[in-house]
């Protein structure tokens, strides 16, 4: 991707996607980070100088068209990135919609949503899509169910929207993290009632380095699945 590509990048605050959006604007990237309202948007701004921001709530996907069309989107994507993400682990026995509802429009819902929002741009642009998924997106444990169905929910969104817009010249890419060094997952560990200790688990620097190289690669290749698992 050469010269000042545009990234939009959703769950660039903290984890996999800070460490991608560091990356990007490092090398002089043009960046529209996501944020869920103004004072967050703001916040990245003043993380990112020269980053332009995009305010919605993935929680809530329905007003997201109406949000967007309320702000200036850029005139091309080269790429969409998908990082944001929430995590609720409990039994089937346990989980309420409200907490069902939530992870599917978070993880599933919503990217369906801005990728149908920013695909005018990403054809321009002969961009890509990726989408950061989960191990837990092709195995689901116990009390992961409603996680797992989202990032199953995931896996399939990708897989469709390769195959639709392939004529289009519009890439997609999956990567499914093991656990990863992050917020998420001290919450993850929180929540399982176990210590956590980040040196056991992925640096979100490593997870970076795949996307980039799956959004850097030359046009006449695709990486479909990525699986990154820890390595120690």
């Amino acid at each position: 991707m050469a010269g000042m590509a545009t990234h939009v990048i959703t769950g660039a605050g903290s984890g996999i996607g800070a460490a991608v959006a560091r990356r990007l604007h490092a090398r002089g990237d043009d960046l529209v980070l996501h944020a869920r309202d103004a004072g967050r948007a703001k916040e990245l701004a003043a993380e990112f100088p020269g980053a332009r921001t995009l305010v919605g709530d993935l929680a809530d996907p329905d007003k997201l068209s109406w949000a967007l069309s309320h702000q200036s989107l850029p005139d091309r994507v080269d790429s969409l990135l998908h990082i944001a993400g929430v995590v609720d682990l409990g039994p089937v026995g346990d989980l309420t919609p409200k907490s069902w509802r939530h992870q599917l429009n978070v993880n599933l819902i919503a990217p369906a949503e801005l990728t149908r929002l920013l695909l005018p741009q990403l054809r321009v642009a002969r961009g890509h899509v990726v989408f950061v998924n989960s191990g837990a997106g092709l195995n689901a444990h116990a009390e992961w169910g409603a996680y797992a169905a989202s990032k199953h929910g995931l896996k399939a969104l990708a897989d469709a929207l390769r195959q639709e817009e392939h004529a289009s010249g519009v890439r997609v890419t999956s990567v499914y993290p093991g656990r990863t060094a992050s917020p998420m997952q001290a919450k993850v560990h929180q929540q399982e009632g176990k210590e956590y200790d980040p040196s056991r688990w992925i640096d979100p620097e490593s997870v970076a380095t795949t996307i980039l190289m799956a959004i850097d690669l030359p046009e006449d290749a695709e990486v479909n699945d990525l699986t990154v698992r820890p390595g120690r």
